[in-house]
């Protein structure tokens, strides 16, 4: 998976560009499509995902099919580390 991370759209904070593509190559990573027509219209995703080090990572992305561009990019919160976990526990039991 390639990222485009030209002239990076949000300030990364405590995250480091590197956290951010690990927890798209999370096995478990949780990709989400947009259930809103506004994101709808834009083609915009969300991923779930856990960096090598271990941080939740929610990312709002776009992509041609090659080329991911991260647009936003945060820690996980607790709802979303317990629907993460959630969705893996589920994975697990199949």
């Amino acid at each position: 998976m390639e990222f485009d991370w030209n002239n990076a759209p949000f300030d990364l904070g405590s995250l480091t560009q590197r956290e951010i593509e690990e927890s798209f190559e999370d096995a478990f990573a949780v990709r989400l499509m947009p259930d809103s027509p506004r994101f709808g219209v834009q083609a915009r995703f969300f991923n779930l995902g856990v960096s090598a080090a271990g941080i939740g990572i929610v990312s709002v992305y776009r992509t041609n099919g090659r080329q991911v561009r991260v647009l936003h990019a945060r820690p996980f919160e607790a709802e979303e580390r317990f629907f993460y976990q959630r969705k893996t526990e589920q994975m697990l039991a199949q």
